[in-house]
C-alpha cells in the first residue's frame, strides 16, 4: 500500500463542529450496529460523537497515516472508547472474511474518484441485514473553489445516490440536511467564493445555523440541505 496524506485542512477546520455532528448522529443512530467500520475517519473527531462505547468494535480505518496515529493517540489517552481499533488503509486492504454491522462514510465518498466502485467493493463487508451509510455534500451545482480545494470529486444529489445503490442493497433513507447551510453555500458560491471558511464562520454556521436547519428541515420534509445522508441496508435474502 502506498502511503496516502489527505489534501487540504478542512479537517481541523469543522472538527469543532459539534452541534452539526450531534444532529447527524441523531439521524443515524438506528444504523450504527455492533460492529462498525468507519472508513476515513481522519482526525477520529466523528467518531468521538458517534461512537458512544457500546459498540463491540469500531474499527478507524484511514489512509493517511499521520492522521491514524492521532486517532491511535486519542485510544490511548482515553479520549475514545476502548472499543475503537485503528486501520491503515482502505477498504481495499481489508480481508475478504471481514463482516461488519455499518459502514460509515462521512464526508469521505466525494473524496473518491470511482464512487461506484468502492461502494460495490465494500458491500462484500456488509452482514447480511447491516447497513452503508453515506454522508455527503450536496448539489453539483454548489461545486465551489472549497470543493476542488480539497479534493472533492463531486457533490450528490438524490438521483446521484440512488444510482450508486450495490448489488443486494435497498435504499432505505435519503435525506437533506441543513437548509440553512444551503442558503449559506448559495452566497458563497455566488458571492464571496471563498475557498476555505474561517474559523468564525464555522463557528457561527454551528452554534446558529444548524440549530435553525434543526427547526427547518423536518418542516421542509428534508428536502433541502447542503449535506445529503443515505442509508443501504443489505438484503437477507439470497
Amino acid at each position: 500500500m502506498n502511503k496516502f496524506t489527505y489534501i487540504g485542512n478542512e479537517l481541523e477546520v469543522f472538527s469543532a463542529a459539534s452541534v452539526w455532528k450531534r444532529y447527524v448522529h441523531r439521524h443515524l443512530t438506528p444504523y450504527l450496529g455492533c460492529e462498525v467500520l468507519e472508513v476515513g475517519a481522519g482526525l477520529g473527531s466523528t467518531t468521538r460523537v458517534f461512537c458512544r462505547g457500546h459498540h463491540r468494535r469500531w474499527v478507524c480505518l484511514e489512509p493517511d497515516g499521520d492522521l491514524l496515529s492521532q486517532v491511535q493517540r486519542s485510544i490511548d489517552q482515553g479520549e475514545l472508547p476502548s472499543c475503537c481499533i485503528t486501520r491503515l488503509g482502505a477498504t481495499s486492504d481489508l480481508d475478504d472474511t471481514e463482516v461488519f454491522d455499518t459502514l460509515l462514510y462521512t464526508d469521505v465518498l466525494e473524496h473518491i474518484e470511482d464512487d461506484h466502485a468502492e461502494l460495490a467493493h465494500a458491500a462484500r463487508f456488509v452482514r447480511p441485514g447491516g447497513y452503508i451509510v453515506v454522508l455527503c455534500p450536496a448539489h453539483n451545482w454548489l461545486f465551489s473553489p472549497f470543493d476542488r480545494a480539497i479534493g472533492h470529486y463531486r457533490r450528490y444529489d438524490r438521483p446521484m445516490y440512488t444510482a450508486l445503490t450495490p448489488p443486494g442493497f435497498e435504499v432505505i433513507l435519503l435525506r437533506y440536511l441543513d437548509t440553512v447551510g444551503l442558503m449559506a453555500s448559495i452566497s458563497n458560491r455566488l458571492f464571496l467564493r471563498q475557498s476555505m471558511p474561517t474559523p468564525a464562520q464555522i463557528r457561527f454556521w454551528d452554534r446558529v445555523m444548524v440549530p435553525a436547519s434543526k427547526l427547518i428541515d423536518p418542516i421542509l420534509s428534508y428536502n433541502f440541505g447542503k449535506s445529503i445522508l443515505g442509508v443501504w441496508r443489505k438484503r437477507t435474502e439470497p
